[in-house]
């Protein structure tokens, strides 16, 4: 939901893709494909959709918390993002909903607690669902100025089936393509005249 502030009017990116512009100053992001799952007056929370952890899978995680893996598939888990990177959490479809599940946009469905690991490996979760560790995390006011910043960051639609159906090192095209965007055609830095 939008705020106006005196005549701009800010809109909230829940729902929306963050993408890195090329020369993004943080190297932590670069080619960074962020899904915004909050973002309100006291700050935003993301969950980071462009890079898998190596020698993580998630069985691994099922096997932290005893939960059998059945015909489950060891799908790769996901760089949220630098903040509290041992908080896990699923992005995933809307035919599941647990108890602290919350919607985000209409797009997708983020949920962080144990009972999603669960019904997913009973084969009675989400049909699609992505597993992350950590997240990315601004203070009120911050992504605002970021946004602002040349070469930080770019906002797309967040189409879920970018999320779903397109590999990790594939999403940050992708979802530049979705907008109509080739990013090998952005520039890195300004120049002067």
């Amino acid at each position: 939901m939008p705020i106006v502030q005196g005549v701009h009017q800010l809109t909230y990116l829940s729902g929306q893709f963050l993408l890195a512009l090329p020369g993004m100053a943080d190297p932590r992001f670069e080619h960074a494909i962020i899904a915004i799952c909050a973002h309100d007056e006291g700050g935003a929370l993301g969950i980071g959709l462009g890079a898998t952890i190596d020698g993580i899978g998630f069985h691994t995680l099922l096997d932290q918390f005893e939960i059998e893996h059945g015909d489950i598939p060891d799908a790769p888990v996901h760089y949220g993002g630098p903040v509290e990177p041992r908080r896990g959490f699923v992005l995933h479809s809307h035919d599941w909903q647990g108890q602290d599940s919350v919607d985000v946009g209409g797009c997708w469905v983020l949920s962080s607690t144990v009972d999603v690991l669960r019904a997913i490996a009973e084969g009675n979760g989400p049909s699609q669902w992505i597993v992350a560790l950590g997240y990315a995390g601004w203070d009120a006011g911050q992504l605002e100025k970021e946004l602002g910043e040349p070469g930080c960051w770019f906002n797309v639609g967040g189409e879920p089936k970018i999320l779903f159906d397109v590999s990790a090192e594939d999403r940050w095209q992708a979802a530049f393509g979705a907008a109509g965007v080739d990013p090998r055609q952005l520039v890195t830095g300004g120049g002067t005249a």
